[in-house]
């Protein structure tokens, strides 16, 4: 049976390269021969609610006792921040925010952000961007790189800008502020 499960992937991948071969296209060269790409800028605001009864952002890991220190490192929250188009809350939200972040630096407050901005409003509603990179929280301005989208965002690349906009100290919750730079089809 497993020479048989060998030999049906092997053939089944080489009858997909011989396609290819054969039309010379893909679907997404053929997508993208079509296509102009085009530069988009958006921001937004970014809540990340950590008290209350309909927080946004939930602990899903503590880290070890002998690392619980003021850099977090190994904390580990799930994510589903609302985005909006000024710093209240109360204002238009655009979309959410939804992922994950995780302490990943002993020496300072490094965050690993990996989140997909589901934008919810407007002309990209329904399209996604996805977020992945490291957050130096106290730095000014953060640069993180787009690596993906979905929908109007398909074959999406390029980067966003964090800056805090409020973090307060005592609740954990903070407004960030994502100027949001894009480059698709």
């Amino acid at each position: 049976m497993g020479s048989f499960l060998s030999f049906f992937l092997i053939s089944s991948r080489t009858l997909a390269l011989v396609l290819i071969s054969v039309t010379g296209e893909t679907l997404e060269s053929n997508f993208l021969h079509h296509k102009k790409e085009k530069l988009t800028h958006f921001r937004v605001y970014w809540h990340d609610i950590v008290t209350g009864q309909d927080s946004s952002s939930v602990s899903i890991m503590n880290p070890p006792k002998k690392y619980t220190g003021a850099t977090g490192f190994g904390l580990m929250r799930m994510i589903d921040n609302p985005l909006t188009l000024t710093p209240k809350l109360s204002s238009k939200m655009v979309g959410r925010a939804q992922g994950f972040y995780a302490g990943t630096s002993k020496e300072e407050i490094g965050l690993l952000m990996a989140m997909n901005f589901a934008i919810l409003d407007g002309k990209y509603n329904g399209s996604t961007i996805t977020v992945l990179g490291r957050n130096s929280v106290f730095d000014k301005v953060r640069e993180m790189p787009v690596i993906g989208g979905s929908g109007l965002f398909r074959f999406a690349r390029g980067y966003v800008q964090a800056s805090t906009h409020e973090f307060n100290l005592k609740t954990g919750n903070a407004i960030v502020e994502y100027n949001c730079y894009l480059l698709h089809y």
